[in-house]
């Protein structure tokens, strides 16, 4: 996997990381997984599930609260992380090294699209959501 200085964040802390097989790996922020403290369940969306940029499809829970997660690109659900079905917390301490489900992008051109509608690391820890 890429490190984050690669990856594009969503305004809703969700990273992508697109890999050389053409798939997006999908995680969640450092910040977003200190803002929900100990994750304790991980509702990971559907494998062949096909989803739109923005739209919620995952459910993360910790001791404090639960979060949607949403695609951060347009595209089907391939692969999810198994680890996060036994060990939901590995996300907590390694948040850009545990990914939780990839998406094949729908196409080359909104791959491209949805890829210029999030930030690279820096704009999004400048950010209001940082």
């Amino acid at each position: 996997m890429k490190t984050q200085d690669t990856f594009k964040f969503a305004e809703t802390h969700e990273w992508a990381s697109i890999e050389d097989d053409g798939l997006a790996w999908i995680g969640i922020s450092n910040h977003a997984q200190e803002a929900l403290g100990d994750v304790m369940f991980f509702q990971a969306p559907k494998i062949g599930q096909l989803v739109k940029q923005g739209e919620a499809i995952a459910v993360i829970e910790s001791v404090k609260a639960a979060s949607d997660i949403h695609a951060p690109i347009s595209g089907e659900i391939v692969a999810l992380n198994e680890e996060m079905d036994a060990k939901p917390e590995a996300v907590n301490a390694t948040p850009y090294t545990v990914w939780l489900f990839k998406i094949k992008p729908t196409s080359t051109e909104s791959l491209v699209t949805d890829l210029n509608a999030l930030m690279p690391l820096a704009q999004y820890e400048a950010g209001p959501g940082a």
